[in-house]
């Protein structure tokens, strides 16, 4: 069965992106895990989550994926950053897993100007200071186009990564077809051996989500910008070849392309018409 759904706003409660995820003919969805621009986090409205749940589990709903904030940086140089990011991953962790979400995503971050292995040794450090390991949720990490000092565009420093978290069973990975695409990753020529790279270096069993998204920028370009499905840089074709491979198929696939509701109705019945015609 095909899990398919866009990033929807929470913004009017859970119960209602549940409700347009049905309405645009989603059978899951990513939303925020709290304000992306900031810090903020609503607190859970009980009435609202209950509602949210039955239409989950009547409407068989497939994983749905949570998504950090966008100021969370883990990686980073500074010291008030990081305590901002390790108090905020921590308490998503804790919040999501009450929600029952099963994955929370996010970007793994930018060092800043401190290095790669200074990056990486202060993401391990605040996931082993927030993953006890009798959680049921899976913590994401989401690859990236390797813009300015991003950490995560290289498969190498994902591994890096799970490799050092304490509970790395509850590790996995987010893959976003638009940033390995600018990474430098050919997803259009060489799906098979980008998937084969990835076995190798992290592990197929490791990957747990799809981010589905063209790209607006070429090949290689490093620069993290979402097009349309089959309006971008890596077309149609290779999109849904990406996603009738085997070793994908089976995953939930999130789109976050920079479409209203109305036209991820459109992206999702496009999708579904073209599956079903193989």
């Amino acid at each position: 069965m095909l899990v398919i759904g866009p990033h929807i706003s929470i913004s009017k409660g859970y119960k209602k992106a549940a409700e347009v995820a049905i309405e645009i003919g989603a059978n899951t969805f990513q939303f925020f895990s709290r304000n992306p621009r900031g810090g903020n986090a609503k607190a859970f409205d009980e009435k609202d989550i209950a509602k949210f749940q039955e239409i989950r589990k009547i409407n068989n709903f497939g994983p749905l994926l949570a998504h950090a904030p966008y100021t969370m940086n883990l990686g980073g140089a500074k010291d008030e950053v990081y305590e901002f990011a390790r108090k905020v991953i921590k308490e998503d962790i804790e919040r999501m897993e009450f929600l029952g979400v099963e994955y929370l995503c996010f970007h793994p971050g930018s060092h800043v100007g401190g290095g790669v292995d200074f990056g990486i040794d202060r993401i391990v450090n605040a996931l082993n200071e927030s993953i006890k390991g009798d959680e049921k949720i899976t913590i994401l990490l989401e690859t990236m186009s390797g813009k300015g000092t991003e950490i995560g565009f290289k498969f190498e420093h994902l591994k890096r990564i799970i490799d050092g978290v304490e509970h790395s069973e509850r590790m996995g990975v987010c893959l976003d077809t638009c940033h390995i695409f600018s990474a430098g990753y050919d997803i259009v020529n060489d799906l098979d051996g980008v998937l084969e790279e990835f076995d190798k270096i992290v592990g197929l069993d490791k990957l747990k989500a799809i981010h589905l998204n063209d790209s607006m920028m070429p090949f290689g370009d490093k620069k993290d910008r979402h097009s349309v499905i089959g309006e971008g840089k890596i077309g149609l074709d290779a999109i849904i070849n990406f996603m009738t491979h085997p070793s994908i198929s089976h995953l939930p696939f999130f789109l976050e392309t920079p479409l209203e509701e109305e036209g991820h109705k459109r992206e999702i019945k496009m999708i579904k018409d073209i599956l079903k015609s193989k």
